[in-house]
Protein backbone atom coordinates (compact mmCIF):
# COMPACT_ATOMS: atom_id res chain seq x y z
CA UNK A 1 0.00 0.00 0.00
CA UNK A 2 1.44 3.36 -1.03
CA UNK A 3 1.05 6.24 1.39
CA UNK A 4 0.46 9.58 -0.34
CA UNK A 5 1.55 12.94 1.08
CA UNK A 6 -1.44 15.21 0.57
CA UNK A 7 0.32 18.52 1.18
CA UNK A 8 4.04 18.18 0.40
CA UNK A 9 6.02 21.13 1.69
CA UNK A 10 9.60 20.02 2.41
CA UNK A 11 11.51 17.74 4.73
CA UNK A 12 10.76 16.93 8.39
CA UNK A 13 13.40 15.15 10.48
CA UNK A 14 13.70 14.05 14.08
CA UNK A 15 16.89 14.32 16.14
CA UNK A 16 17.81 13.23 19.66
CA UNK A 17 20.82 14.03 21.82
CA UNK A 18 22.02 13.30 25.33
CA UNK A 19 24.80 14.20 27.75
CA UNK A 20 26.14 11.83 30.42
CA UNK A 21 27.92 13.14 33.50
CA UNK A 22 28.92 11.94 36.94
CA UNK A 23 26.18 12.51 39.54
CA UNK A 24 26.67 15.36 41.98
CA UNK A 25 23.89 14.60 44.46
CA UNK A 26 21.35 11.98 45.46
CA UNK A 27 17.74 12.25 46.61
CA UNK A 28 16.36 9.54 48.85
CA UNK A 29 12.63 9.27 49.44
CA UNK A 30 11.78 7.27 52.53
CA UNK A 31 8.78 6.73 54.77
CA UNK A 32 8.37 6.20 58.49
CA UNK A 33 5.58 3.71 59.21
CA UNK A 34 4.09 2.53 62.50
CA UNK A 35 1.21 0.19 63.32
CA UNK A 36 -0.24 0.36 66.84
CA UNK A 37 -3.52 -0.72 68.51
CA UNK A 38 -4.55 2.88 69.29
CA UNK A 39 -4.30 6.13 67.35
CA UNK A 40 -2.45 7.83 70.20
CA UNK A 41 0.17 5.08 70.33
CA UNK A 42 0.62 5.25 66.55
CA UNK A 43 1.21 9.01 66.69
CA UNK A 44 3.62 8.68 69.60
CA UNK A 45 5.69 5.98 67.88
CA UNK A 46 5.80 7.98 64.65
CA UNK A 47 6.82 11.15 66.50
CA UNK A 48 9.63 9.26 68.23
CA UNK A 49 10.82 7.83 64.90
CA UNK A 50 10.81 11.32 63.36
CA UNK A 51 13.02 12.59 66.18
CA UNK A 52 15.43 9.65 65.71
CA UNK A 53 15.53 10.26 61.96
CA UNK A 54 16.33 13.94 62.43
CA UNK A 55 19.19 13.00 64.74
CA UNK A 56 20.52 10.58 62.14
CA UNK A 57 20.42 13.21 59.40
CA UNK A 58 22.22 15.79 61.53
CA UNK A 59 24.83 13.18 62.44
CA UNK A 60 25.44 12.70 58.73
CA UNK A 61 25.82 16.44 58.22
CA UNK A 62 22.55 16.95 56.32
CA UNK A 63 21.01 20.35 57.11
CA UNK A 64 17.28 20.76 57.76
CA UNK A 65 16.98 22.74 54.52
CA UNK A 66 17.91 19.62 52.52
CA UNK A 67 15.03 17.64 54.02
CA UNK A 68 11.41 18.00 52.96
CA UNK A 69 8.72 16.05 54.75
CA UNK A 70 4.99 15.48 54.97
CA UNK A 71 2.69 15.68 57.96
CA UNK A 72 1.82 12.53 59.84
CA UNK A 73 -1.02 10.58 58.23
CA UNK A 74 -3.22 8.12 60.10
CA UNK A 75 -5.30 5.30 58.63
CA UNK A 76 -7.16 2.32 60.03
CA UNK A 77 -5.57 -0.96 58.99
CA UNK A 78 -7.60 -4.12 58.34
CA UNK A 79 -6.97 -7.60 56.98
CA UNK A 80 -9.42 -9.87 55.20
CA UNK A 81 -12.85 -9.11 53.76
CA UNK A 82 -16.49 -9.41 54.81
CA UNK A 83 -17.08 -11.54 57.88
CA UNK A 84 -13.37 -12.36 58.04
CA UNK A 85 -12.34 -8.70 58.16
CA UNK A 86 -10.11 -8.05 61.17
CA UNK A 87 -8.95 -4.74 62.63
CA UNK A 88 -5.15 -4.67 62.90
CA UNK A 89 -4.62 -1.23 64.35
CA UNK A 90 -3.79 2.32 63.31
CA UNK A 91 -1.21 2.87 60.60
CA UNK A 92 0.69 6.16 60.89
CA UNK A 93 3.24 7.32 58.33
CA UNK A 94 5.33 10.31 57.29
CA UNK A 95 7.37 10.61 54.08
CA UNK A 96 10.64 12.50 53.63
CA UNK A 97 12.85 13.44 50.70
CA UNK A 98 16.50 13.82 51.66
CA UNK A 99 19.06 15.48 49.39
CA UNK A 100 22.79 15.10 49.93
CA UNK A 101 26.03 15.43 47.99
CA UNK A 102 27.79 12.83 50.16
CA UNK A 103 27.43 9.95 47.71
CA UNK A 104 30.07 7.84 49.44
CA UNK A 105 28.04 7.97 52.66
CA UNK A 106 24.78 6.88 51.02
CA UNK A 107 24.74 3.25 52.11
CA UNK A 108 25.38 4.04 55.77
CA UNK A 109 22.85 6.88 55.68
CA UNK A 110 20.14 4.48 54.48
CA UNK A 111 21.11 1.85 57.07
CA UNK A 112 20.93 4.41 59.89
CA UNK A 113 17.63 5.85 58.60
CA UNK A 114 16.06 2.39 58.54
CA UNK A 115 17.32 1.71 62.07
CA UNK A 116 15.72 4.99 63.16
CA UNK A 117 12.30 3.83 61.91
CA UNK A 118 12.20 4.77 58.21
CA UNK A 119 11.55 1.20 57.14
CA UNK A 120 10.24 2.03 53.67
CA UNK A 121 12.72 3.25 51.03
CA UNK A 122 10.62 4.53 48.13
CA UNK A 123 13.31 5.69 45.71
CA UNK A 124 16.99 6.57 45.30
CA UNK A 125 17.59 9.09 42.50
CA UNK A 126 20.96 10.47 41.42
CA UNK A 127 21.06 13.92 39.84
CA UNK A 128 23.20 16.94 38.91
CA UNK A 129 23.06 20.59 39.95
CA UNK A 130 23.22 22.48 36.64
CA UNK A 131 20.71 20.43 34.65
CA UNK A 132 19.49 23.38 32.47
CA UNK A 133 23.00 23.89 31.03
CA UNK A 134 23.32 20.16 30.33
CA UNK A 135 19.88 20.16 28.72
CA UNK A 136 20.98 22.98 26.41
CA UNK A 137 24.01 20.94 25.36
CA UNK A 138 21.76 17.95 24.69
CA UNK A 139 19.47 20.18 22.58
CA UNK A 140 22.43 21.28 20.45
CA UNK A 141 23.32 17.63 19.90
CA UNK A 142 19.72 16.89 18.96
CA UNK A 143 19.72 19.68 16.37
CA UNK A 144 23.04 18.43 14.95
CA UNK A 145 21.62 14.89 14.71
CA UNK A 146 18.52 16.15 12.89
CA UNK A 147 20.69 18.19 10.52
CA UNK A 148 22.86 15.16 9.68
CA UNK A 149 19.76 13.09 8.98
CA UNK A 150 18.35 15.80 6.69
CA UNK A 151 21.62 15.97 4.74
CA UNK A 152 21.58 12.20 4.23
CA UNK A 153 18.08 12.38 2.71
CA UNK A 154 18.86 15.33 0.44
CA UNK A 155 22.19 13.85 -0.69
CA UNK A 156 20.45 10.58 -1.51
CA UNK A 157 17.70 12.30 -3.49
CA UNK A 158 19.91 14.94 -5.10
CA UNK A 159 17.80 17.81 -3.80
CA UNK A 160 19.51 20.84 -2.21
CA UNK A 161 18.65 21.34 1.46
CA UNK A 162 16.95 24.67 2.13
CA UNK A 163 16.52 26.71 5.29
CA UNK A 164 14.82 25.71 8.51
CA UNK A 165 11.13 26.63 8.41
CA UNK A 166 9.90 24.80 11.50
CA UNK A 167 11.36 23.84 14.90
CA UNK A 168 9.40 21.64 17.32
CA UNK A 169 10.76 20.87 20.77
CA UNK A 170 10.02 17.33 21.96
CA UNK A 171 9.67 16.52 25.65
CA UNK A 172 12.44 14.00 26.45
CA UNK A 173 10.32 12.56 29.26
CA UNK A 174 7.44 11.68 26.94
CA UNK A 175 6.68 8.08 26.02
CA UNK A 176 6.95 8.97 22.32
CA UNK A 177 10.56 10.05 22.81
CA UNK A 178 11.54 6.74 24.40
CA UNK A 179 9.71 4.72 21.78
CA UNK A 180 11.52 6.60 19.02
CA UNK A 181 14.87 5.84 20.65
CA UNK A 182 13.99 2.18 21.09
CA UNK A 183 15.28 2.10 24.66
CA UNK A 184 15.19 3.96 27.91
CA UNK A 185 17.86 5.95 29.68
CA UNK A 186 21.30 4.35 29.57
CA UNK A 187 22.57 6.03 32.68
CA UNK A 188 23.74 2.76 34.19
CA UNK A 189 21.60 3.33 37.27
CA UNK A 190 17.94 2.89 38.06
CA UNK A 191 15.78 4.02 40.94
CA UNK A 192 16.71 2.06 44.02
CA UNK A 193 20.18 1.24 42.71
CA UNK A 194 22.92 2.42 45.06
CA UNK A 195 25.56 2.33 42.29
CA UNK A 196 25.42 5.87 40.89
CA UNK A 197 26.65 5.20 37.35
CA UNK A 198 26.10 8.25 35.15
CA UNK A 199 23.28 10.77 34.97
CA UNK A 200 21.89 11.16 31.46
CA UNK A 201 20.21 14.40 30.36
CA UNK A 202 18.35 14.09 27.06
CA UNK A 203 16.64 16.32 24.51
CA UNK A 204 14.85 15.85 21.20
CA UNK A 205 13.67 18.05 18.35
CA UNK A 206 11.80 17.93 15.05
CA UNK A 207 13.15 20.23 12.33
CA UNK A 208 11.34 21.18 9.15
CA UNK A 209 13.45 22.16 6.14
CA UNK A 210 12.46 23.70 2.82
CA UNK A 211 13.82 22.02 -0.31
CA UNK A 212 15.54 24.19 -2.91
CA UNK A 213 15.50 23.43 -6.57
Amino acid sequence: MTQLIREPWGLSVYGAGSVRVEPQLVRVKLTITTLEPSADQAFQEADAAVVRLREVLRRHGIPDGSVSGSRLRLNSEYSGYGENRKFLGYHCQASYVIETESLDDLRQLIVDAVDAGAHQIDSVEFDVRDKPALRDEARRKAVAAARRKAEVYTDATGVPLGSVVHIQDVDPESSEFYRSRGHGSASGSSQGDLAPGLVEVSAAVVLGYSLDG
